[in-house]
């Protein structure tokens, strides 16, 4: 896969764990560590080295949101335009 569908999967599980939170926060955390687990995957392709940067801060962002105390105080709303817009680009592309 290229990266517009790695990060379209990255951003489906966590799509997933923000449908979750305050419903099921177990499931919640399970798609939270998907979506991380995806993207580490992504960040070790070695296609993606250029991006390196761009993908380990995303990384960073991504646990502070979850698992930290959001001091970059992201939104569901910003990761739902980020991720979204991978999703559409991947869908246009088919």
């Amino acid at each position: 896969m290229g990266l517009m569908e790695q990060l379209a999967n990255v951003g489906s599980e966590v799509e997933r764990a923000i449908n979750w939170q305050g419903r099921n926060q177990a499931y919640a955390l399970t798609a939270a560590e998907r979506g991380l687990e995806l993207l580490w995957l992504t960040i070790d392709d070695p296609r993606n080295r250029g991006r390196l940067r761009e993908l380990t801060r995303l990384y960073e962002v991504l646990v502070d949101s979850f698992f930290g105390e959001n001091q970059y105080r992201s939104s569901d709303e910003l990761w739902r335009r980020y991720f979204g817009a991978y999703t559409w680009a991947v869908r246009a592309k088919n």
